[in-house]
């Protein structure tokens, strides 16, 4: 599934989708990619609820190109952490960050907490599926029970290191039948070279990988 995609710039983002961030910030985004020789390619649903799978997931690099293009685009992605760290000052960051605090003692809360916090203001959840950077055996599926229940699409994205490109590869709605769709959304991946191909979670490893 080599192919190319059209770029995405500050512009391309639909009227429902939502948006965020101080111009500042935006710029000091596509100034990082710039620098790093990245850039954002892909389609975008013009959705205001949308579940952000990005996968795979092997380098804490990713984090920088990812953070640097949610600002670049200035669309309001959220994602989850542990409830204890929105305490006190380091808090107030988190919060500031779009983090949204889920307390995994209570796991099968999760959807309900999560869904809850994303029916307050309109956002994209942001979820890397393979929960490590080291080859998970698996996905977790907490990010599709998440879509199904609110009827929301999963998009899809990976950081390709040999095109250098953050590749937005389009969106899978919840069919119901999890096992049909999470492996489409592995074969929409399928020519996305990571940062550290040896460390791919299994999923990937079961496809021919360029």
């Amino acid at each position: 599934m080599k192919r190319e995609l059209p770029a995405i710039t500050p512009a391309t983002p639909g009227p429902a989708v939502p948006r965020r961030g101080h111009w500042f910030l935006a710029g000091l985004g596509r100034l990082i990619l710039k620098m790093m020789g990245w850039r954002i390619v892909g389609t975008l649903p013009n959705v205001d609820r949308a579940v952000l799978a990005v996968a795979p997931h092997t380098s804490n690099i990713d984090g920088v190109i990812g953070l640097s293009a949610i600002q670049a685009l200035r669309v309001h992605v959220r994602f989850m952490a542990k409830h204890t760290l929105f305490e006190g000052r380091l808090g107030r960051f988190m919060f500031w960050l779009g983090g949204i605090p889920v307390n995994r003692d209570n796991a099968h809360d999760l959807v309900e907490q999560t869904a809850h916090a994303m029916q307050q203001a309109p956002c994209w959840l942001g979820i890397a599926p393979e929960g490590t950077r080291k080859g998970a055996d698996r996905w977790k599926t907490g990010f599709y029970r998440i879509a199904e229940a609110q009827s929301i699409p999963i998009v899809v994205l990976g950081f390709c290191y040999r095109r250098r490109q953050v590749r937005v590869m389009g969106s899978v709605t919840p069919s119901g039948d999890m096992d049909a769709d999470l492996a489409k959304m592995v074969e929409m991946l399928g020519d996305i070279v990571p940062r550290h191909p040896e460390l791919l979670s299994a999923p990937f490893k079961t496809m021919h990988h360029p």
